[in-house]
């Protein structure tokens, strides 16, 4: 596996990958990564011809400083888990690298991005499309692969892919759990193990929610459902519930007539050490 730390390294591996006419699947994460990540890069595999992931914790998606801070970085370890899994090269750029002196130009889906999750977390969709457009140009793949748990950062996603004509295979990936259920993320290493123990109330919550989701029912009451379950649990603390259709990402409502997304976030802790975390599900009745 090649270890480029700057663009130019980056490029003539991806110019080796296409003097041999091979696809390139690209998988960008923040590091920090876990089984989650290594499903992403095991799609990627199956479906590429040559696989570039990325590590950069991205500054412009974070809303708070400590959050930003407290982020973890494994580097050592990331890249040993990135060649077990077969990659061909890794990006690990300097933010200078990615968001030049001067810089000054953003991406934005200006409707899906301030819209639920993005209204809990302001700016930071805006700052998921800008880095993921500017990988894109850098990396230049055939196809990218994304988790389906940040179900709203998908859409985003591939809106952006299509409004900007990336000619850009988007692919999203279930899911991934820990046996108790809770998602798993790079956000679940700040948790204490008081708030480990309580996180998976958030797939609790969501498999209520399903388990009343008939034809018919009240959007409503699965809402009031969800909310109740969380409730349940003294150290989680509801930040957004949203349910959707998953077309259109508006809010979906009156009986249950057809497929929903619902997203889910909460936080767990307090003060700057508060995590956020989220989980999603789609229902068709």
């Amino acid at each position: 596996m090649q270890i480029c730390r700057d663009l130019p390294d980056l490029r003539a591996a991806h110019a080796r990958f296409r003097a041999a006419d091979e696809r390139v699947g690209l998988v960008p994460t923040m590091g920090a990564l876990h089984e989650g990540h290594m499903a992403l890069v095991r799609a990627a595999r199956a479906g590429s011809d040559r696989v570039i992931a990325t590590i950069f914790v991205n500054p412009s998606q974070f809303g708070e400083a400590s959050d930003l801070a407290a982020y973890p970085r494994t580097e050592s370890a990331d890249i040993a888990m990135l060649e077990a899994a077969g990659v061909d090269a890794v990006l690990i750029p300097d933010a200078s690298d990615i968001y030049p002196p001067g810089d000054e130009t953003i991406v934005e889906t200006t409707r899906l991005a301030g819209m639920l999750h993005g209204a809990v977390r302001p700016g930071h969709f805006r700052g998921v499309t800008t880095v993921v457009a500017r990988l894109f140009n850098i990396c230049q793949p055939d196809a990218a692969w994304f988790g389906e748990k940040d179900y709203q950062q998908l859409a985003v996603i591939r809106r952006m892919t299509r409004d900007l004509h990336f000619p850009v295979a988007i692919h999203g990936v279930p899911t991934v759990r820990a046996p108790d259920g809770l998602a798993l993320s790079s956000r679940n290493a700040r948790l204490t193990p008081e708030d480990r123990a309580a996180a998976p109330v958030l797939k609790r919550a969501l498999d209520a929610g399903a388990a009343i989701a008939l034809p018919g029912v009240a959007i409503a009451d699965i809402a009031q459902t969800i909310r109740e379950t969380v409730a349940a649990e003294p150290r989680a603390r509801l930040e957004g519930l949203d349910i959707v259709n998953p077309g259109s990402f508006l809010p979906a409502t009156g009986p249950l007539t057809q497929p929903i997304g619902i997203m889910l976030s909460a936080r767990f802790g307090q003060g700057d050490s508060a995590v956020l975390l989220i989980d999603q599900t789609e229902i068709t009745p």
